[in-house]
């Protein structure tokens, strides 16, 4: 698959993602492995992009007044410090191709089961909060997303807030996690091929301020989200398959 392929699938992905608070990172993790990326190039090139589409959905949304900070804190209060743990960690090509698959599917799962939830909001506890926001930051460092795709669903199963809320606290997620993710791979030194990571950057950006944009103006939501998971949920059984045969 060429660079410039490549960088019309981000693009695409980033208005998808963006229009709906998301930074695109399982998918972009995707399409790498099945282009046939190194693994160090699979996990920064995902978590740089995403932190390129999330910048501006968290600028919206706080424009927007939707990210609670009293309730959001607990959520990342260990899931920074756990994605730069994860962020550390270095795994086999076929260890991690196989751990992302099985991660890409469940959050495929998570995302037919989400519903949008305005009403009958539940309190939830801060440590229960933080031991969420800590195991989805240590397992999204470990691959190189920003977890997002993981928290909204739970915190919408789990009725934690209104849909737009949650949309705000998983941009924000996706954000610092992203950036926690990052650091803690800078502490090998990664070789970083600057030429791809501009490409796909670029991309990205015009796809997310597109997407920031259109900001479900035009897009369906649950459309959007039910497109993404089958999307994803494909390419992690495919990329599975293709591991264990």
């Amino acid at each position: 698959m060429s660079l410039t392929a490549i960088a019309i699938l981000f693009f695409l992905i980033a208005v998808l993602y963006s229009s709906v608070g998301f930074g695109g990172g399982s998918s972009y993790i995707a399409i790498l492995l099945l282009a046939g990326f190194a693994i160090q190039d699979v996990r920064m090139t995902a978590l740089l992009c995403n932190i390129i589409v999330v910048s501006g959905s968290c600028i919206n949304y706080f424009r927007a007044g939707l990210i609670p900070w009293k309730k959001v804190l607990p959520i990342v209060l260990l899931s920074v410090p756990f994605a730069f743990l994860g962020g550390m960690i270095e795994l086999e090509s076929a260890v991690y191709k196989i751990m992302a698959s099985l991660l890409l599917i469940l959050a495929s799962l998570l995302m037919f089961y989400q519903v949008d939830q305005t009403k009958n909001t539940k309190e939830i506890g801060k440590v229960t909060l933080s031991g969420i926001g800590g195991g989805i930051g240590l397992v999204s460092g470990a691959i190189g997303i920003g977890g997002g795709i993981f928290l909204s669903p739970i915190l919408h199963l789990l009725k934690w807030q209104t849909a737009k809320i949650i949309s705000g606290a998983a941009s924000f997620f996706i954000l610092v996690n992203s950036i926690a993710g990052i650091a803690g791979q800078y502490t090998h030194n990664p070789s970083i091929n600057y030429t791809t990571l501009k490409v796909l950057g670029i991309a990205v950006l015009v796809g997310g301020q597109l997407g920031n944009y259109i900001n479900l103006r035009i897009l369906d939501q649950r459309k959007v989200r039910l497109f993404t998971a089958i999307l994803i949920g494909l390419i992690g059984l495919r990329i599975f398959i293709t591991q264990i045969y």
